[in-house]
């Protein structure tokens, strides 16, 4: 699992632990999994999922992702 916080500039709408998240990245759909590489991309309209002790799903238009192997930033 990793911490993952999703947020946009008045809320945070998410924050706490994820076995995974898939998001629709500029050049396709991508999942986000433990100890992922480093990156950095940005996010196009779709849907956030969020896999774990309950799924969860956000709606976006377009954001950032930032992803560290401990840790995954979304602001949309």
């Amino acid at each position: 699992m990793f911490t993952l916080t999703i947020t946009n500039v008045e809320n945070v709408l998410f924050h706490g632990q994820a076995k995974s998240v898939t998001v629709p990245g500029s050049e396709g759909e991508m999942t986000i999994l433990p100890n992922h590489i480093s990156l950095v991309s940005g996010l196009k309209n779709g849907q956030i999922t969020v896999r774990g002790e309950e799924d969860s799903f956000f709606k976006i238009e377009k954001g950032v992702i930032k992803v560290s192997p401990e840790e995954v930033l979304i602001l949309v």
